[in-house]
């Protein structure tokens, strides 16, 4: 039995937040306006993104699983007491207990179903996706539904984030991957989520998405952990917040910060995806760049867009620009949820031509995992 993603919906909170609405939403760091703001926006090209966060009040204004059951509520086909398996992503779900997908399943009420929750960073929307498409092809469900999340904002206040000094900030006018570094990711990173309706047979109208498969590849094996949070990271090992003696300790040492090793990440998050993980997929499934019409990358930062084409034209996997889709520019970074929100918007385009083949590329440098996906208009 055949997947096909038959709908696709999304949900943004809130209004657009322009660059120069951004720190009036996060707040100041030591009250002063951040002197790397413009330089890390001007790196990663994005004008504007999307926060869970009241303007006036500066106050939450969602959590994770809202935002989730109100992209599943988008879905057209959306009938609360129809929804067999609900399996849901995310890297920064409410709390630690429950799953983020037994939450979700809450806000959403109807009936019992199968709910599914996948852990992980950018990735762990496509495993949801995975799952939920294994869970129709193999006749255990009638349909699912898949969502990728994430509500970014709530690491990025400006109470949980140190000083940067003057060092660091003029450090990164010559190396924008500093851009990466804990002190600058809360320029990068924004809300929403995405869902996507599963189902046996193509939709009676409109297209739908064939799901040919959908492959990751984790080199956990080769690399000490790049991108973390809940932890320190010692000697090229983590040391979760539970190791510290108490939670004053573990708050002290920033472990409930997202970090990142940018000189890992410079280093290998391109050959990883396309060396280890594009070619060795390619070869397995007889996949040629000639054979894909459409190219959905997601990637954080407009800085890797020329090095992620330039590694691929070099390795005999040329594809040109002109069949690359991305939103990174209008919707933000919000991780998990960045695939369901660039498919989405292409989906429903009118762009799409039956036949026509479409490449997913879903990286994570967590500790350097690839997925890429192959779907056909249908």
């Amino acid at each position: 039995m055949d997947a096909y993603i038959t709908d696709l919906a999304s949900f943004l909170p809130n209004k657009p937040v322009s660059n120069q609405e951004m720190e009036a939403m996060l707040g100041l760091v030591g009250d002063l306006p951040s002197r790397t703001r413009r330089i890390i926006l001007r790196n990663n090209r994005i004008e504007q993104r999307y926060y869970a966060i009241d303007p006036i009040t500066l106050e939450q204004t969602h959590t994770n699983a809202e935002l989730t059951a109100e992209a599943v509520r988008q879905l057209r086909s959306y009938d609360p007491h129809n929804i067999h398996t609900l399996c849901c992503g995310t890297s920064s779900p409410d709390q630690i207990m429950p799953g983020h997908a037994s939450m979700v399943h809450g806000e959403l009420k109807g009936g019992p179903c199968e709910v599914v929750s996948t852990a992980g960073i950018c990735i762990c929307g496509v495993t949801a996706l995975k799952q939920a498409c294994m869970q129709v092809a193999l006749g255990e469900a009638p349909s699912a539904i898949a969502t990728g999340s994430e509500l970014a904002s709530s690491f990025m206040r400006a109470s949980l984030c140190g000083q940067i000094s003057d060092e660091r900030a003029e450090q990164l006018q010559n190396q924008p991957v500093l851009s990466f570094d804990a002190d600058f990711l809360r320029w990068m990173l924004s809300d929403g989520a995405g869902a996507a309706k599963i189902s046996p047979t193509p939709a009676q109208e409109g297209i739908s998405l064939k799901v040919e498969w959908i492959d990751q590849r984790s080199s956990a094996h080769l690399f000490e952990p790049c991108m973390y949070a809940g932890a320190i990271k010692e000697q090229g090992k983590l040391r979760g917040w539970r190791e510290f003696e108490t939670i004053e300790q573990a708050v002290d040492n920033h472990a409930f910060l997202i970090k990142q090793d940018v000189k890992l990440l410079n280093e290998e998050i391109i050959p990883t995806s396309v060396d280890r993980a594009l070619l060795p997929i390619a070869e397995q499934r007889g996949l040629t760049p000639e054979s894909v019409d459409w190219f959905l990358p997601h990637y954080s930062s407009d800085y890797f867009r020329t090095r992620l084409y330039d590694r691929m034209q070099e390795q005999g996997f040329h594809i040109p620009y002109d069949r690359w889709f991305t939103n990174l520019t209008t919707k933000g970074n919000t991780g998990a949820a960045s695939i369901y929100i660039i498919l989405e918007e292409l989906f429903y385009s009118g762009r799409l031509k039956k036949g026509q083949r479409v490449l997913c590329f879903i990286p994570e440098s967590g500790r350097f995992s690839v997925c890429y996906m192959l779907l056909t208009v249908c």
